[in-house]
């Protein structure tokens, strides 16, 4: 099975090791986090290094996955992917078997599909996405690179969500419109 570390080891990586493990495409081989953290385990899973030993850890590892969460910022995340990137790391898709994902759609490398999430037909969602438990993508959406779709948000048809946007739980879009980049729009709210 191929090995892949973890970059980041708060809460979002806890749901995240638990999709890799249903999926059991990957073995976890270590969670990179803060240094303080070093040797210490997060759901059984060893902290082996923080971010200044990414370089050292791509000699040793082809897969990482970014597993900070994005609420407050998406520049953690931004950052981080550019960086393990220009590393030389392969950084691969994650989707739960709990998901469902049209086969006519397309997802980006490093974006997570999480538990009962539903994906229908002709569906783009870009680079390092978090498409969180319950979500709703119907037909025709494009959700740009580095979006977060937040737990049971419902995306109706034809919708295109901007890069580095973050929707929050609940959020009800109408069909067909065009969310800009960069948005941020709290949890519960409907998008006419």
């Amino acid at each position: 099975m191929k090995k892949i570390i973890l970059i980041g080891g708060g809460g979002h990586c806890k749901s995240v090791i638990d999709v890799i493990e249903q999926e059991n495409k990957f073995q976890i081989a270590g969670i990179v986090d803060k240094h303080d953290l070093l040797d210490s385990k997060i759901l059984g899973y060893q902290v082996i290094g923080n971010d200044s030993d990414l370089e050292k850890l791509s000699k040793k590892y082809k897969y990482a996955l970014i597993t900070i969460g994005q609420i407050k910022s998406v520049s953690p995340r931004l950052k981080l992917f550019a960086l393990i990137k220009k590393l030389g790391f392969f950084i691969p898709y994650i989707i739960s078997p709990k998901a469902y994902v049209s086969k006519h759609s397309k997802v980006g490398n490093g974006t997570v599909i999480m538990h009962n999430v539903v994906i229908n037909a002709n569906v783009y969602i870009g680079e390092n996405c978090i498409i969180n438990s319950k979500a709703l993508i119907e037909h025709d959406c494009i959700i740009d690179n580095h979006c977060h779709i937040s737990t049971n948000a419902i995306i109706n048809g034809g919708v295109k969500i901007g890069a580095e946007s973050f929707l929050g739980s609940n959020v009800t879009t109408k069909n067909n419109i065009k969310i800009k980049k960069k948005s941020f729009i709290k949890a519960g709210t409907l998008i006419k």
